[in-house]
């Protein structure tokens, strides 16, 4: 009899705590937007976190409740802005301009001096724990790759030459290579533009330039003498050039004796 009662109390117990956890499911349920779930499967879902969120469902969350802007999507470009807005019912905002990666360095292992000899882990953030990075240049490409691996959409991997390279045809502009990069060596930028880039990131003085890299910028401002349109200006002591000013004439490439001023890489745009 002792077996039954305390079967039939934890029996009765079990069905009122059940009751009691149904209805205050039931009664503070929080009701879901359908459109979360649409403008999810919208996205690319890379996670990448270029929108500032940490994967594509919180950023559906937020662009729903109105805490997102609606082009935040990087990766998704144009496209996805106007689902989006579709959606919501309210007008695009989204930019035509398509963004890439750029690395600013080309101090290659046989021109860019090193310090020391790293032996740790391959990752460009830990070496910089190790006297500020192996590299004489304190602000170029240390080459271990860290922006390769931390690419979501494959759009990277590291040359025969030490340095990363950017597939121009897979990158979408999200930017987490540029965050990830310790030296701030990769930028982003407009995939149409034209004329010249001076690929250099360090803003030491000219001696010091050059005992550390044989092709870093040195400031001497010899392609701002020679460039007719002043597209070209030296700002701490490296050298940039205004795509919007430049006709692309080449006499900035002709007046550089470090062989830094390049082409601007384009995307192929439909």
């Amino acid at each position: 009899m002792d077996f039954v009662a305390a079967f039939v109390i934890i029996g009765g117990l079990g069905l009122i705590f059940g009751g009691l956890l149904a209805y205050t499911a039931q009664r503070f349920a929080v009701e879901e937007d359908a459109r979360v779930e649409t403008i999810c499967d919208l996205l690319p879902g890379a996670n990448c976190g270029a929108c500032g969120f940490p994967g594509c469902i919180n950023f559906a969350e937020k662009v729903v409740k109105g805490e997102a802007a609606v082009d935040c999507c990087v990766p998704g470009g144009k496209g996805v802005c106007d689902n989006i807005c579709e959606v919501l019912g309210v007008e695009s905002v989204a930019s035509e301009i398509k963004k890439m990666a750029e690395v600013y360095c080309i101090g290659t292992k046989d021109v860019a001096y090193d310090k020391f000899v790293y032996h740790g882990v391959p990752d460009c953030k830990a070496a910089m724990m190790y006297g500020g990075g192996f590299k004489a240049c304190k602000y170029g490409c240390l080459g271990l790759g860290t922006c390769v691996g931390i690419c979501p959409f494959d759009a990277m991997h590291m040359g025969a030459n030490g340095l990363p390279q950017v597939d121009v045809e897979r990158c979408t502009g999200c930017g987490v290579c540029a965050k990830a990069c310790p030296r701030g060596v990769i930028r982003i930028v407009n995939a149409d533009r034209t004329g010249k880039v001076v690929l250099c990131n360090s803003k030491d003085r000219g001696k010091a330039t050059r005992q550390a890299c044989e092709v870093g910028c040195i400031g001497c401002k010899a392609c701002v003498k020679a460039c007719p349109n002043e597209a070209v200006v030296v700002e701490d002591n490296l050298a940039y050039i205004d795509s919007t000013k430049c006709d692309d004439c080449g006499k900035c490439v002709e007046a550089c004796t470090r062989d830094i001023i390049k082409n601007a890489v384009k995307i192929a745009l439909s």
